[in-house]
């Protein structure tokens, strides 16, 4: 099957490397110049005039994340060479908070919990029988609950230095407003999965060579086409194939002739909803199919999205030498939730050096007011009065809000045309874990499609 491809985010470069190992002709198509999405590269100019290479936002994996793991394997990039895993840890700057140490899932869990530092003896035995409740419960709450629903009771420290924390990171909301049937089900893979699930993964190279541009050169040494730089514009039905119109002078020759079998979107859903509403007003589509575009269309243009801003900054400062990251205690002028430091995940670049990432997810500020806020919340709270501004980044549309019992876009259209990204129909939040794993679902329906 010929199948095009439209997107080269983590979703789409994920398809594409399942349908070439199952033998099929996938052939990708993306706007942008720069691979990646939402989780990409970019090049960040320093006060001294040297530039580097930071990412659009400050990404952590998990070790659960098996096939965003697997994947990189196999497309020969190592992640034990380019990830530096440890065990889960949510350090404060005055040495306490929570920290696993390296021992079998669950053990590490429940270790960790009962030796955290800066809680009681009372809310380290709370936080136990809640996670042991949960697990009793197969991890499965009613959809219509909050985060908030099934920790209440808890603690004021636990919601506000485990609860929440790991709530905004994992689905970019307060627990407030967080569905609590995902968020349970991250806590259940992460904690429960398997030995090594909860560890962090923070990555040493670029988010874009991580995984979507290995995928590219693989798919390239293998016969594949990757366009960059190439916007479809428009989505044409021919019969049971499609042909794609693109305004790029070099591809749009060769699309004239060409048709596809099967075309999926992976590119963001404004954009797949544009395609999908141009689509259904042809007269060469069915008025059935027509009406399930329009209503998939709609059903994507309603979602929620949320921010999430990373505040790049130098400092003469370091953190550990062991760990890269401390957790902050955000409040209503401090809004970071971590930071880390990227001279440390790159000891070997010097322009990284004392260059610091501060994260701050579920981002609801100017971004000139988000910076203020951001470099004062550093000399207050990690005594760093030399800590200048570099540049403030904010992804305005990072993710879906995943509010309970909320209904996604499916995978699938019809006519042969699917959907992939982090926003469909699928158990996991916002992160590049469901991305990839929405990718291989998607191909997996495209092959079926055809036996």
């Amino acid at each position: 099957m010929r199948v095009a491809i439209i997107g080269a985010g983590w979703a789409g470069m994920a398809a594409a490397v399942h349908l070439a190992r199952h033998d099929h002709q996938p052939t990708v198509f993306e706007a942008s110049r720069t691979i990646g999405g939402r989780a990409r590269e970019l090049s960040l100019p320093l006060p001294d005039g040297r530039t580097t290479m930071v990412d659009n936002g400050q990404h952590i994996l998990i070790g659960a994340y098996s096939e965003c793991l697997r994947l990189m394997r196999s497309v020969s990039m190592d992640p034990d060479l380019h990830l530096l895993r440890k065990p889960l840890a949510m350090p404060y700057a005055d040495g306490s908070g929570l920290a696993f140490p390296k021992l079998p899932a669950p053990l590490d869990a429940l270790v960790g919990i009962a030796t955290a530092r800066g809680w009681s003896l009372g809310e380290r035995a709370a936080l136990l029988a809640r996670a042991l409740r949960w697990r009793v419960r197969g991890f499965r709450c009613e959809e219509s609950a909050t985060v908030a629903d099934v920790c209440h009771g808890l603690p004021k420290r636990l919601l506000e230095e485990f609860i929440e924390p790991l709530c905004v990171s994992a689905l970019n909301l307060p627990a407030a407003q967080a569905s609590a049937s995902v968020f349970l089900r991250v806590l259940k893979d992460a904690l429960f999965a398997g030995t090594g699930g909860s560890h962090f993964l923070v990555p040493r190279c670029s988010l874009s060579d991580l995984f979507p541009a290995s995928a590219a050169h693989w798919l390239q040494q293998h016969g594949h086409a990757v366009h960059m730089a190439c916007r479809i514009r428009e989505l044409i039905p021919q019969g049971q194939r499609w042909q794609l119109l693109s305004d790029q002078a070099d591809v749009a020759p060769l699309l004239e002739h060409e048709r596809f079998d099967a075309v999926l979107l992976a590119c963001p859903p404004q954009e797949a909803a544009r395609l999908a509403l141009n689509a259904a007003e042809h007269e060469n589509l069915s008025a059935r199919h027509g009406l399930r575009f329009q209503h998939w269309a709609w059903q994507t243009q309603t979602l929620e999205h949320t921010a999430i801003a990373t505040v790049y900054a130098q400092t003469s400062h370091r953190l550990s030498a062991d760990l890269p990251w401390l957790a902050l205690r955000p409040h209503g002028q401090a809004p970071a939730q971590f930071v880390f430091d990227r001279g440390h995940l790159h000891a070997d670049d010097a322009a990284q050096q004392g260059l610091m990432a501060f994260v701050v997810s579920d981002c609801r500020s100017s971004r000139s007011e988000l910076e203020t806020q951001v470099l004062q919340q550093a000399r207050d709270q990690l005594g760093w009065h030399d800590i200048q501004p570099v540049q403030t980044i904010i992804e305005k549309r990072a993710t879906f809000a995943c509010t309970p019992a909320l209904q996604r876009p499916s995978l699938e259209l019809g006519h042969k045309l699917w959907a992939c990204g982090d926003y469909v129909e699928g158990p996991y939040p916002a992160t590049l874990e469901g991305a990839v794993r929405s990718g291989i679902a998607a191909a997996q329906l495209v092959l079926s499609d055809q036996e």
